[in-house]
């Protein structure tokens, strides 16, 4: 069946863990922006949301750092983080382990990537969920694309990895929904942060909605430290939604700079035909 969403949006762990220190006008209408995403995941019915996130340390460290990895369990736990710290209760997510073998299997086909069996979610995984799966009864793929320790994945490899994932997700029977989460620019664990770039937060999202291949692909890793902090590296997450989502065009439902949670906060989704 064709893959039925494709969205993205940001993680931090200021959006749950310091909702109290952002001006209330905009926490608010992010979270509202959050909830319409929701909707719209919901109103296609989805058995199965795979989430392309990056992961900060929590289960690959530079050890054992793969490019792409795709979680293949019954079920994951977390927040890794302290409970408080980040603003959501600790809990077990239930996973999709079959439907998450057939998809590693087919994007091997052209994409090399490692699978886990075991997979302790981060905030970055964890704060979308805790909006887009409030009960969090739907079952999640997680896939983690490196974007924490040079030498990172191409772009051109992120979009790749998408096109591959949405061949797979296409092959099978579940109604299969992506969300990708990161940046937008930020310069976590910094003396930056807090610091936000509006103007390349809203230029890379004007290229994402127009799923302009060349224009997303274009950005070199010095440019982006440079101009969106090591957490721009994050746009991979978002290029590969937009690799799944080749031939079609998207919308930014909420873009917002919000120095209390230190991240351009975004929700966007993609508009597939044939849902």
């Amino acid at each position: 069946m064709p893959l039925v969403f494709a969205g993205a949006c940001s993680h931090a762990p200021g959006i749950t863990g310091r909702a109290e220190r952002a001006d209330p006008a905009a926490r608010d209408a992010f979270y509202a922006a959050f909830d319409g995403l929701r909707q719209a995941l919901e109103a296609v019915r989805p058995d199965a949301l795979v989430v392309v996130a990056a992961e900060h340390f929590a289960n690959f460290f530079m050890n054992n750092m793969p490019a792409f990895a795709v979680g293949m369990a019954e079920h994951y736990d977390g927040p890794i983080e302290d409970e408080a710290w980040l603003g959501i209760r600790r809990r077990r997510i239930p996973g999709a382990r079959d439907l998450s073998q057939r998809l590693i299997t087919e994007v091997m086909q052209t994409v090399d990537l490692a699978y886990a069996e075991e997979w302790l979610f981060d905030h970055g995984i964890m704060v979308p969920l805790h909006f887009l799966t409030p009960r969090f009864d739907l079952p999640v793929i997680p896939v983690n694309i490196n974007c924490q320790g040079p030498p990172l994945p191409p772009l051109t490899r992120a979009y790749e990895f998408g096109r591959a994932l949405r061949r797979a997700c296409d092959q099978v029977s579940e109604r299969v929904a992506l969300i990708g989460t990161g940046g937008l620019s930020h310069w976590p664990a910094t003396p930056n942060s807090g610091k936000i770039n509006e103007a390349w937060d809203r230029d890379f999202l004007e290229r994402w909605a127009a799923n302009r291949r060349d224009a997303l692909l274009s950005y070199s890793d010095a440019d982006t430290y440079r101009d969106a902090g090591q957490g721009g590296f994050e746009i991979r997450t978002f290029i590969a939604v937009a690799g799944a989502a080749e031939g079609a065009t998207g919308e930014v439902l909420f873009y917002r700079p919000i120095p209390a949670f230190a991240v351009g906060c975004t929700t966007a989704v993609m508009n597939l035909a044939g849902r």
